[in-house]
């Protein structure tokens, strides 16, 4: 909170648009100290009250930081999940809520990080690689002909 925003973009300044994501940390921090007495949030609603927070971000803190159950939808999930049939939605919110009822609780976190990987690794968003890919008999968007 007291480090100084010349400092902040220096040690972020390999990551994009790394001024507005400087200033962005600053007011987070800034926003903990003040509203939630320097304690991280446990909830996507409180977390999302953070600058710079969306569900998405609020999901894998309360996922990976302290390992509650949550539904990460990133592109890859989004992308992944409307291929496999899962939904047919676009919005990252609808496509959370409606994996989240298909999905047990307990598995939300490690079925996201599952998709996630698949996305980037094998269905893929221009190349897919169906011959590899190991859900391709389930897949209505296969193109291999098992």
């Amino acid at each position: 909170m007291n480090a100084p925003l010349e400092e902040i973009e220096r040690d972020i300044s390999s990551v994009n648009f790394y001024r507005r994501k400087a200033k962005l940390i600053k007011s987070c921090c800034q926003k903990l100290v003040e509203d939630f007495g320097g304690e991280v949030p446990r909830t996507v609603e409180e977390l999302t009250q953070l600058p710079g927070v969306g569900r998405k971000t609020a999901n894998m803190v309360i996922g990976g930081a302290f390992g509650l159950p949550a539904m990460i939808v990133d592109r890859h999930v989004l992308r992944v999940s409307q291929r496999l049939g899962l939904t047919d939605k676009k919005d990252a919110d609808k496509v959370e809520k409606e994996l989240s009822e298909q999905v047990p609780k307990e598995d939300w976190r490690r079925f996201s990080l599952l998709l996630m990987n698949h996305g980037k690794n094998v269905c893929t968003a221009r190349n897919p690689k169906c011959e590899e890919c190991p859900l391709c008999d389930l897949c209505p968007s296969c193109t291999v002909k098992v």
